[in-house]
């Protein structure tokens, strides 16, 4: 019944529906209970330690027989900026003082190592289905080791000409990511988030511009939107806010409040939590100091100013700095298991092409 099987060939799926890596929120147990009920789960690595994204997969592996994504970053690293980062910490000295905590000195850092050696042997010890990344793609000789142990490759594109670039060096499928999506935006050639996109404009603009086939994501959380990327000539769809609320996804107890409580225009594209553009559920953070601000640090380094105050702060209910990912769909996540989340999507999708076939 899907109208576009590409995807469904090419990473031996039942279902080309994809779920979102979305590090840090993910389990191995929601994403086997994508697998299981026909789609491709995803993990997310990009934040973990080798070993620990090593004991992921293999824990994945354990709870399905189904093909399976990993997904990794491809940042470039941070350059230390000790005026800025003291600049950074400076500016949330009234939230430290507000919350009765010392500030410290020298500002504190978060290391994020972008996918590397030490990751591409893990790939190749593992050597699950699809490999994703995010940010790009690694350097040419990691991506032919990925390759070379048999993996598909995909990548997020915001605009057409990051497509074009992900395809040109290798990427087998792209993933175009509407401004709708939750989390960090895939952008990695372009820096002005204000004009991207959003995913009825980008999607069938990227699927005429490349050969391979494209993965649609931002704004999808229910049979209609999946039928209608389908439509703008996708050949699959990607889906993340959607899940957040299955009681498999490691999802914290606050998030998941504020997502019930989530209303159509509740989130905003900020930089304040990580240093890149990412779609958040609206909190103070987001209001007082940005949502866009030029004085963060690159890229993780505003992260490590912000967790003793986030901490705290949701030691006393409250997530002020606490980065509430979502994309704006949010209000149709539902709470049920991973496995019936994605049974219920296949089903609407199928019903509306019956619907509009017949």
């Amino acid at each position: 019944m899907w109208p576009d099987r590409r995807l469904i060939e090419l990473l031996g799926v039942e279902h080309p529906l994809v779920l979102a890596p979305m590090a840090g929120f993910v389990t191995a147990e929601l994403a086997a209970s994508v697998c299981n009920a026909g789609g491709l789960g995803s993990i997310g690595c990009a934040t973990m330690q080798p070993q620990s994204a090593i004991e992921a997969i293999e824990k994945l592996r354990s709870l399905t027989s189904k093909p399976f994504n990993v997904n990794f970053f491809c940042h470039i690293p941070a350059q230390a900026n000790f005026r800025r980062e003291q600049a950074w910490l400076d500016q949330l000295a009234d939230y430290y003082r507000e919350l009765g905590l010392d500030l410290p000195s020298p500002p504190p850092r978060i290391d994020l190592p972008p996918f590397g050696d030490a990751m591409c042997t893990v790939v190749e010890r593992a050597r699950p289905d699809v490999v994703s990344f995010h940010f790009g793609l690694p350097e040419p000789s990691l991506l032919a080791r990925v390759k070379a142990v048999g993996c598909r490759v995909m990548s997020s594109a915001t605009t057409v000409e990051e497509a074009l670039w992900l395809e040109a060096h290798g990427a087998d499928v792209i993933i175009a990511q509407g401004n709708e999506a939750g989390g960090h935006r895939g952008m990695f050639m372009v820096s002005e988030v204000a004009s991207q996109p959003g995913s009825l404009a980008l999607i069938p603009q990227v699927v005429d511009a490349v050969g391979v086939p494209v993965i649609a994501a931002g704004g999808i959380a229910d049979g209609r939107a999946i039928a209608a990327v389908f439509a703008l000539g996708a050949a699959g769809a990607q889906i993340g806010t959607a899940y957040l609320l299955c009681p498999e996804a490691a999802t914290p107890p606050l998030h998941r409040d504020a997502l019930r409580q989530s209303h159509a225009d509740a989130t905003v594209v900020t930089n304040v939590f990580s240093g890149r553009p990412a779609r958040a559920l609206v909190n103070r953070m987001t209001r007082e100091i940005g949502p866009i601000s030029a004085e963060t640090p690159e890229f993780p380094l505003p992260m490590a100013a912000l967790v003793g105050l986030r901490a705290k702060a949701e030691q006393q209910g409250s997530t002020d700095f606490t980065p509430l990912w979502a994309g704006q769909a949010a209000p149709l996540a539902r709470e049920m298991p991973g496995e019936a989340v994605t049974r219920a999507l296949v089903e609407g999708a199928l019903s509306q092409f019956r619907r509009l076939s017949g």
